[in-house]
């Protein structure tokens, strides 16, 4: 990481986690407000809201609506955040080669640095840039879902991009997904199949 940029600081504690999510990078507007997923029309928080996933956070601190600003508190809650690449952007699709070449690596020290159970990309671009600079394999299909592989002994999944951008996602789609994280960590009941990716 250079001089030249300020980033939003990794999320991930000094302890094990049961979950490390791992965002494409930080936009812009989300390095000036300082929290992850900031964009009012980024769909991780409403979809964290109202998934299983957010219950002991909501019930700990006693609110009905995670909002950005209670990324900080996701370590105490056994939950981590980082990105693959930490240069903000307007956009994922301003990132370059050169960006994942020397984020990737980074991202691998991270996580091997603080163990979790579950590690999530959010969204495939993020995953498939890391299989191609981290494990030298150029992907064929990804689908959302476990991956069946594992990272620094954590089981990989990878979810449907939040962003706003993502039109192939409903707010339903996202909130299911996660909500079969918090069924593979033991944090609720299953309530049905995964939605089609």
């Amino acid at each position: 990481m250079g001089d030249e940029w300020k980033t939003i600081p990794d999320l991930l504690g000094s302890g094990p986690l049961d979950l490390i999510l791992v965002g494409i990078n930080p936009s812009r507007y989300a390095v000036e407000k300082g929290h992850y997923f900031a964009r009012p029309h980024n769909r991780f928080w409403p979809a964290f809201t109202r998934s299983r996933l957010s219950r002991p956070l909501r019930e700990a601190l006693g609110i009905e609506r995670v909002e950005p600003r209670h990324d900080v508190e996701f370590p105490r809650f056994g939950l981590g955040l980082t990105d693959v690449v930490k240069r903000p952007t307007a956009k994922a699709s301003e990132l370059t080669l050169e960006d994942y070449r020397l984020g990737v690596p980074r991202l691998s020290e991270r996580l091997a640095l603080h163990p979790a159970r579950i590690v999530c990309f959010q969204g495939l671009t993020g995953y498939r840039a890391f299989l191609e600079h981290a494990l030298g394999r150029k992907p064929r299909r990804v689908l959302a879902g476990r991956q069946g592989l594992t990272l620094a002994g954590a089981e990989v999944w990878v979810l449907p991009n939040p962003s706003g951008a993502n039109a192939h996602a409903r707010l339903e789609d996202l909130v299911a997904w996660q909500d079969l994280l918090a069924e593979a960590l033991g944090r609720g009941a299953r309530r049905g199949d995964p939605p089609d990716p």
